[in-house]
């Protein structure tokens, strides 16, 4: 009978792929007939034992069902409606505290959380009733934290002692699942007025996180998919909460805890680092055009970054050091070469505009906000489109009440010496190179310089070009004239006069 059950629902399955021939199969007895065979129906026998009928030989049954109500959900809104009010949610939610069970199936699992990543993702009435009615938050956490400690105990019993146990890829497709779920539920939730329990919450489900960002996979493909969904979750994190993602080191412990690179203010920073090890492969991967939305896949890690970086000063301080590392060689540009600093310097002037302001952002948060530090470091060309937004132009700080007072300067050597000759708008020392006025008369150069303005004077006539001087608020503002440039430097050089 499990054969003949499991051919009529692979058949359904394929025919709910179509989304112009749902209809049929969206009645209520349709979608109760499956929930029966997902093993979600929600009557009163089941009620009393707390648990949904599911045997291990109608597993392919119940896998089925579940993939069919998935197709239905995601192609009816009708299938939604019902299934968010015709106790699947509630089943689902019985059958998490069941996944201990070593009988139960991996497919069974997966499909629960897909199914339920789909209802949270469409149905957004039902999140706060999986939130607080179901307590859903606790029992997702407790199967993430069931999934990492069942692999270790696993190779555990098979006599391994390896603390670096890989997750195997069906684990990391399940918490990829969960952590899916995790999002739809606390995307909206207001991080500024949480109640004691809530914060609680959040405070154990980054305890997690970090957990999951420190594990080991069996392919780096899937260490990136679980990287990233861990990423995507903690942007909806409290920023009071980043501080789980670091680790006490204890006297003794460090050999067995955390690589020396990643110790840090006796701090084992082994997450963070891979946050960053994360972005720069994101980098990679942009300056390779592999990906194909730039801002999709740079938004969340950024974000994650930068409120980490700006909430908690250990953080900073250690991506600080990592991104950008005393300067010892000001020969090439700040855009020029491998580092993880001269790639980020690369897409402060990238054409999409979100990406270069959160680039911009994320180094001036790792200055404290400092414009003569971040100048510093990137140039001012490659700076000059944030201290424009910022109106910062002429110098200053940004919002440094959230850092700390103490210096963090420390100029090697090297770049002490060539300090006074580099140029600060590219940041780096100019090759000597031959004067072009070199042998010309006066005339000539008179010349050059007269037929110099008028070509940019046609380029702002025609709208080619906007010359622009820096305002008295520290923004650009646009001038008339190519001559009121020059106005402005006589003036300039008068008020120094004035001043000395």
């Amino acid at each position: 009978m499990a054969l003949c059950y499991t051919a009529c629902l692979e058949t359904l399955r394929i025919l709910s792929r179509d989304p112009g021939e749902v209809e049929v199969m969206t009645t209520r007895e349709v979608l109760k007939v499956m929930q029966r065979h997902a093993g979600l129906d929600s009557g009163v026998e089941e009620s009393r034992d707390h648990s949904p009928s599911l045997k291990p030989d109608n597993k392919n049954v119940v896998v089925e069902a579940l993939k069919c109500l998935c197709n239905l959900i995601y192609n009816s809104s009708a299938a939604r409606r019902t299934c968010s009010y015709n106790g699947c949610i509630e089943s689902i939610v019985r059958r998490l505290k069941t996944y201990r069970d070593p009988d139960l199936a991996h497919e069974v699992k997966f499909f629960d959380m897909r199914m339920l990543f789909l209802l949270t993702a469409l149905v957004a009435d039902i999140r706060s009733k999986i939130r607080h009615d179901l307590h859903g938050l606790t029992y997702l956490m407790e199967t993430l934290d069931l999934i990492i400690k069942t692999s270790v105990n696993h190779e555990q019993q098979k006599g391994s002692l390896d603390t670096d146990i890989p997750l195997a890829d069906n684990e990391v497709d399940l918490a990829c699942e969960i952590l899916k779920v995790l999002f739809n539920l606390t995307v909206h939730v207001d991080k500024t007025n949480l109640e004691e329990e809530e914060e609680a919450h959040f405070m154990r489900m980054v305890s997690i996180l970090h957990d999951l960002l420190v594990c080991k996979t069996e392919s780096s493909d899937k260490r990136e998919e679980l990287v990233s969904n861990t990423v995507n979750l903690l942007t909806t994190m409290p920023p009071t909460c980043y501080e789980e993602l670091m680790t006490p080191i204890t006297e003794g412990t460090l050999e067995v805890h955390a690589k020396k690179e990643n110790e840090y203010e006796g701090q084992n920073m082994e997450a963070i680092n891979a946050l960053l090890e994360f972005l720069e492969l994101r980098l990679d991967r942009a300056e390779e055009q592999q990906l194909q939305n730039l801002k999709d896949q740079l938004t969340p890690i950024f974000n994650c970054l930068w409120e980490s970086s700006r909430n908690n000063r250990v953080i900073r301080k250690f991506l600080r050091s990592k991104v950008l590392p005393p300067l010892t060689d000001v020969t090439r540009r700040p855009e020029e070469g491998t580092h993880i600093r001269n790639k980020l310097c690369r897409l402060m002037t990238s054409p999409v505009m979100d990406i270069k302001e959160m680039v911009a952002d994320f180094l001036f948060v790792l200055c404290k906000e400092n414009v003569i530090r971040l100048v510093k470091y990137t140039g001012y060309g490659n700076a000059a489109g944030l201290l424009a937004s910022r109106g910062l132009m002429h110098g200053g700080q940004g919002n440094v009440g959230k850092y700390s007072s103490e210096s963090e300067e420390s100029d090697t050597e090297e770049y002490s010496k060539a300090r006074e000759h580099i140029n600060l708008v590219t940041g780096h020392i100019d090759p000597v190179r031959p004067d072009p006025l070199a042998g010309m008369s006066e005339e000539q150069k008179e010349y050059e310089a007269v037929k110099l303005v008028e070509q940019l004077d046609r380029l702002t006539r025609d709208g080619i070009v906007q010359p622009m001087k820096v305002g008295s608020d520290g923004r650009p503002v646009p001038v008339e004239h190519i001559l009121q440039l020059q106005e402005e430097i006589t003036a300039e050089n008068e008020s120094e006069e004035n001043g000395c």
